[in-house]
């Protein structure tokens, strides 16, 4: 027992001392579902050329590998550069690809990354004003970034910088996390002569990256992520990747939007008992984990399906239960609800303590599917399927200790009012409909939240 639990300790010490005190992650900041763009334009006395830059996060990469092959790199170029508009002086002039060069990188939970690398240029003799668009694959989220320099010409008036603020897509500026680029246009005016130069466009400012707890966990993801790609799997590392999966999915349940809320809130406007919040604990667990395997598989068979949009989906479809939930709170709010009653109020009770676990757990977290996917991949998905379940059993945790937190509030509220104490009388009378009307507006908030985002 001694060996196996110093080997445990050691294991622990060895793989999260390094996470914590890592920085954030600069290979895909914006998730593992992202497709990232980069347009480098370069502007010469005898034409223009692009270097254009795709690189992708692990899923997309999964999902276009059976499409991998000699020609793979040449067809993407060749949609991209079809898909890219240049117009000078109110002319349109198209690309020709030069060079196309496809490769893959380590990425997390196993999986790869990938790079598309293409070099177009267009024959023209540039002068007067440039207009320049990409939408190739524009319904994928990601980092969206222009330059545009000049070589023995003078660019003025430019909307984008004259160089890469992200060395190409190599290293991700850590205060633009939050607030990506997304340049899809770029438009300068052209004149003969002078320096090489650039533009004068400028980079929106962003918000700083989560504070040290945000950061602690964002490094415990990784871990969690990288374990699973591990060469050699033993039972140590195994047991620390499900106690790692237990940590990360109780510490997704305590990120706002994530249910706790909302929980609470019904628990509270119906005078729910302690085993009410078991209930909505471990419903949660099982549609969170019966969601990941069911979108993971979906990811997997249908190469087309862009994973961001799939999320965003069940978003809206969790946020509308929500607000049905509530909506019928609200129409119940004035009628009273037996503590330990049965039959029809009963049931009903249930039932929306039911659609609450299903609609907490809809949206499978995105490291739990990368994990799933990662495990499929290396031939490991029983352990994959373990760490999911683990994961799902962390935030049912959460909500259930919060839903047992509040059960108690409520009963003490109960009993100060029914000695008479006024306040706790009146808070007590309106909980029912404000706890109904707070679920609803959560609930439609997160429905139009996801829907934003499609």
């Amino acid at each position: 027992m001694k060996a196996i639990r110093f080997a445990l300790l050691s294991a622990l010490a060895g793989l999260l001392l390094p996470a914590l005190f890592a920085g954030p992650a600069a290979a895909h900041p914006l998730g593992n579902f992202t497709v990232n763009h980069y347009n480098g334009l370069v502007v010469t006395p005898g034409g223009i050329g692009n270097l254009a830059v795709v690189d992708l996060a692990e899923l997309p990469t999964l999902q276009a590998d059976p499409d991998v092959d000699a020609g793979y790199a040449g067809r993407r170029c060749a949609a991209l550069a079809a898909a890219q508009r240049l117009v000078v002086a109110g002319t349109a002039v198209p690309w020709r690809v030069t060079e196309a060069g496809f490769a893959y990188a380590p990425g997390m939970g196993g999986l790869r990354t990938s790079r598309l690398t293409c070099r177009l240029t267009a024959a023209v003799r540039a002068s007067g004003p440039v207009e320049f668009s990409d939408a190739f694959e524009q319904d994928r989220i990601g980092w969206r970034e222009i330059s545009a320099a000049g070589d023995g010409v003078r660019l003025s008036g430019s909307t984008v910088p004259s160089a890469s603020v992200s060395d190409e897509l190599r290293t991700y500026p850590e205060d633009l996390l939050s607030d990506p680029l997304d340049q899809r246009t770029a438009t300068f005016t052209v004149s003969a002569g002078g320096p090489a130069t650039g533009g004068s466009g400028t980079v929106p400012g962003g918000l700083g990256a989560g504070g040290p707890v945000g950061e602690a966990f964002a490094a415990l993801d990784r871990t969690f992520t990288g374990l699973i790609g591990a060469d050699a799997l033993t039972l140590p590392l195994g047991l620390l990747a499900v106690g790692l999966a237990v940590v990360l999915g109780a510490g997704h349940a305590l990120i706002p939007g994530h249910g706790k809320t909302v929980m609470a809130a019904y628990l509270a406007g119906r005078r729910g008992r302690p085993r009410d919040a078991v209930v909505v604990g471990a419903t949660v667990t099982a549609t969170h984990t019966a969601g990941v395997l069911v979108v993971g598989l979906a990811l997997t068979a249908f190469t087309t399906l862009a994973g961001e949009t799939v999320l965003s989906w069940l978003g809206v479809a969790s946020g509308a239960l929500i607000a049905v939930i509530g909506v019928r709170l609200l129409l119940n709010a004035r009628r009273p609800v037996p503590r330990h009653g049965h039959g029809h109020g009963h049931s009903g009770k249930r039932a929306g303590l039911v659609g609450l676990g299903v609609a907490g757990g809809l949206v499978p977290s995105p490291s739990a599917l990368i994990v799933l996917l990662g495990a499929i991949a290396l031939g490991r998905t029983w352990f994959g399927v373990a760490l999911v379940t683990a994961y799902g059993a962390g935030m049912a945790a959460t909500l259930t200790v919060t839903g047992l937190l509040l059960v108690k509030l409520v009963d003490r509220l109960e009993r100060r009012a029914a000695a008479g104490r006024r306040l706790a009388a009146r808070v007590s009378g309106l909980a029912p409909l404000g706890t109904a009307a707070m679920v609803v507006l959560l609930g439609a908030g997160l429905a139009v939240r996801s829907a934003a985002a499609l």
